[in-house]
């Protein structure tokens, strides 16, 4: 039986992870992702993974999506996350109305090959009503004003897709080219305790007017948010990637104790996993927020555990920036708000201080 492991870009994303991305992780950790390893993503195909065939893209099934994440975040979550915002903004495009049609025409099909690769500028939007940035209405156009707190892979990416909202609460999401324009301008790269490599910045948007040709979406605020909830509940494949090379590291160590340890972590981390997925497989995206919030949970304590385990078997030279298992560790925190909502930060909470309680 084919599975996932068998799709020719897994074995494309293991060579990318082993030939270029890992042996640079802790060069890209401390000095950011470099253009020749966003060019070895673009040539790999991981990037038209689920962008449509008739695009130039592979059409493959989720499952091998989350394979690939699973091993480009293990080798170098900096690399992993510029590439991750790439996605969604296919997704958009390829489900998008007749509002879409010129962005789709336009640009879809760079999208797909991997010639070019997109960034996203919208998580904002889960603060409405407030407004961080707002669109507004002019000829022929939108106007954006506001702050984009973070935006991931600035002077990597060649477009991204930027959120507003307007006064009625209507979102538009609109594309750009991604570099300092009329009315956008960066700020200096964020100083992150992990992924400062992922070159995030905020972006300032000051009078930014983009054609109607530009826009991929215009929905009501309330359709896109209930439509956006589930996805946050939902474990990130980054998660088990990060946790499995932490494991790894243990294995390697050449210590009975630490490949006991990773023995038994990895036969939780794999349950966690297969509940994670089926959950995504098998259940409407709407339901069964709780179960979903709940492994999602269980796999953060996880990776916790499997990165704590990996510096306390490396001691005291675990520390070294040179050392993959402090940065494993560094990373594995960031997963853990990454894309933090106001419902995911309390389930949290709350798995941490049960715990703590001993119930």
């Amino acid at each position: 039986m084919t599975t996932a492991l068998d799709h020719p870009l897994v074995e494309a994303a293991h060579r990318l992870a082993d030939d270029v991305l890992a042996p640079a992780a802790e060069e890209h950790d401390r000095e950011g992702v470099t253009p020749e390893a966003v060019a070895a993503v673009k040539a790999s195909g991981v990037l038209g993974v689920n962008a449509p065939a008739e695009y130039g893209g592979w059409a493959a099934p989720a499952a091998v999506g989350r394979e690939i994440a699973e091993i480009l975040a293990g080798a170098c979550c900096s690399t992993f996350f510029v590439q991750a915002q790439h996605h969604t903004p296919v997704r958009l495009l390829v489900t998008g109305g007749e509002e879409a049609e010129a962005a789709r025409t336009r640009l879809l099909r760079p999208l797909s090959e991997g010639t070019q690769l997109a960034g996203i500028a919208f998580s904002h939007l889960r603060a409405y009503p407030r407004l961080p940035v707002r669109a507004t209405r002019v000829a022929g156009g939108w106007r954006f004003d506001g702050r984009v707190p973070w935006y991931t892979g600035w002077g990597l990416n060649d477009v991204l897709l930027l959120g507003g909202a307007t006064e009625d609460g209507e979102v538009v999401f609109a594309f750009a080219e991604a570099r300092e324009q009329p009315g956008l301008s960066p700020t200096e790269p964020l100083r992150l305790a992990a992924l400062t490599g992922s070159l995030t910045v905020g972006l300032v948007l000051d009078g930014l007017v983009l054609p109607d040709d530009a826009v991929a979406v215009r929905t009501p605020h309330e359709r896109w948010a209930t439509d956006d909830r589930p996805k946050n509940t939902n474990t990130n494949p980054a998660v088990f990637g990060v946790a499995r090379a932490a494991l790894a590291l243990l294995d390697a160590g050449g210590d009975d104790e630490a490949r006991e340890t990773a023995a038994s972590l990895r036969t939780r981390l794999d349950a966690a996993r297969r509940d994670a997925y089926a959950l995504v497989d098998e259940v409407p995206p709407a339901e069964r927020l709780d179960d979903r919030l709940a492994v999602k949970m269980r796999a953060y304590a996880l990776l916790r555990a499997a990165t704590t385990a990996a510096l306390s078997a490396g001691g005291g030279r675990a520390f070294g920036l040179s050392s993959p298992a402090q940065r494993l560790a560094r990373e594995g925190l960031f997963l853990v708000v990454q894309g933090q909502t106001d419902e995911v930060r309390t389930a949290h909470l709350r798995a941490l201080r049960s715990r703590e309680c001993g119930t």
